[in-house]
């Protein structure tokens, strides 16, 4: 579990992180460099989903060194798939993380959402819908291994 109290924000109690594969992972069906090991760490305060469609085929090989539950989604209503698993573990105690339309009601419902703008780009929706932007994964996470960080960015 990681505990925040940021000024005006309020209280986030994180039990859980949830992340789309590709385009916000991994780039092109590859893991980015340094996330492997990210993950990992925020493994031993967390439980990590990493939610996909699997559209390179990667996913189990790419991610066999992360400390993570894989699950990967039917071909139609994505969106709702992953909706229903954020249900299921506790919207208000998850971290989300995606870029894509099928990531829209889970970054939107998380108890804090995080859009990512990297090489696949990022569905204007999704940014609109997300506490927090980022341009690059492995700061995604690093802000939630320094607290001091997000406090910085979401403090009123």
């Amino acid at each position: 579990m990681i505990k925040f109290e940021i000024p005006g924000f309020g209280k986030l109690e994180l039990h859980n992180l949830m992340l789309d594969l590709n385009g916000t992972l991994a780039i092109d069906g590859v893991l980015i460099d340094g996330v492997s090991e990210r993950l990992n760490v925020l493994s031993k305060q967390l439980d990590i989903y990493v939610v996909t469609a699997d559209t390179f085929g990667t996913a189990e090989i790419s991610l066999k060194e992360v400390n993570c539950k894989l699950l990967i989604l039917d071909v139609y209503d994505q969106q709702k798939q992953k909706a229903d698993l954020l249900k299921e573990v506790g919207a208000s105690k998850t971290v989300a993380i995606g870029n894509g339309m099928n990531d829209l009601m889970m970054i939107d419902r998380a108890a804090l959402g995080i859009a990512l703008i990297q090489q696949e780009g990022c569905a204007a929706d999704a940014i609109l819908k997300a506490k927090l932007i980022f341009t690059s994964i492995n700061d995604a996470l690093d802000i939630l291994l320094n607290p001091l960080r997000l406090t910085a960015s979401l403090r009123m």
